[in-house]
């Protein structure tokens, strides 16, 4: 297994130390962990990178992109999604949910704010290019 130099960036840019949604109340990050990034000889360029993300109770993401396919599959709790000019698409346990490259996600978050979600991702993305870009 090879881990890709961009997940600490990822994870940074995910976590609530990065950035928060309102200074006076931040939302708590998630905790985002590298499972396995894979180069893709078949599409020459591209690799896959799976992660996994636990967001505690209340906890929320920043507005980011990812320049990539990615793929979500919630494995506890419930979690809110989003991309600009979509509807928010509340998800448990189950069931997965999708954003393409030019997405821009403005809403992921947890629909709880007393149990932890938890959540697996996996992104066909650019090889060396980073996992998660903050903002729009």
């Amino acid at each position: 297994m090879r881990v890709h130099h961009s997940l600490a960036l990822a994870a940074l840019l995910l976590s609530g130390s990065a950035l928060a949604q309102h200074p006076a109340h931040p939302a708590p990050g998630p905790v985002v962990k590298p499972v396995l990034t894979k180069a893709l000889p078949e599409y020459p360029g591209k690799e896959g990178l799976v992660l996994t993300v636990d967001y505690p109770p209340g906890g929320s993401s920043p507005l980011h992109h990812h320049d990539a396919y990615a793929f979500v599959y919630v494995i506890e709790g419930s979690v809110v999604m989003a991309v600009k000019g979509g509807k928010e698409v509340t998800l448990t346990a189950g069931q997965s949910w999708s954003e393409a490259p030019g997405d821009i996600h403005t809403v992921s978050r947890n629909a709880s704010n007393d149990k932890p979600a938890k959540f697996v991702v996996f992104l066909l993305k650019d090889a060396g290019k980073p996992a998660v870009i903050p903002g729009a």
